[in-house]
């Protein structure tokens, strides 16, 4: 019997090994993996942040990139794939706040911004509605295709080139980020 087991086990095939589970970052409840797959590129999760206005919660953002970086400037002049997710966690996202932010971080980190660049802006603001808790909304840059939105699961648009891409991402990682330096910070890496 001891021999017909020893057979049994020498013929069985190698067990598969077992890889760690990618655990990925949680922040505020909200969990994101370490790495997506965006259009067949795997990016990585380069920092998370917790927007807050006041005392409110508002979002758990994440910031995915093909290259993770501390430097801003190297993520805004790498011309490959990047995601933002931003996934709210209060009934605070609102079309009209989301856009105003995104028109302040226009003013303030791209300075004498051009009149297509603005109107991509407008184009933007069209596309939103309000975020309920719980909902994500995506902000995914891929060179030659542009900039794609995602509200809930559901592509609302696409805004093509790399300059309205760099300007929606410099309203977080910009010289002056709307949410703050604490949240720039975050998606960096830095904190």
């Amino acid at each position: 019997m001891f021999l017909l087991a020893l057979s049994l086990l020498a013929a069985s095939p190698a067990l598969p090994t077992m890889e760690p589970a990618d655990t990925g970052r949680t922040m505020n409840g909200v969990h994101m993996p370490s790495t997506i797959d965006v259009g067949g590129h795997t990016l990585s999760l380069n920092g998370m942040a917790l927007r807050k206005k006041f005392i409110i919660k508002v979002y758990v953002a994440g910031l995915y990139v093909a290259s993770e970086s501390k430097d801003p400037q190297a993520i805004l002049a790498a011309d490959a794939p990047r995601r933002m997710v931003m996934h709210f966690i209060s009934g605070h996202g609102s079309k009209d706040k989301i856009c105003g932010a995104w028109n302040d971080g226009l003013k303030d980190n791209t300075p004498g911004a051009s009149a297509e660049l603005k109107a991509q802006f407008e184009q933007l603001c069209g596309m939103m509605r309000d975020i309920k808790n719980g909902e994500e909304l995506l902000i995914t840059y891929v060179p030659d295709q542009g900039t794609t939105i995602n509200i809930a699961g559901s592509d609302v648009g696409t805004i093509a080139g790399k300059e309205f891409a760099d300007a929606v991402l410099r309203c977080w990682i910009g010289p002056k980020p709307g949410p703050g330096e604490g949240f720039k910070k975050g998606l960096l890496g830095l904190s």
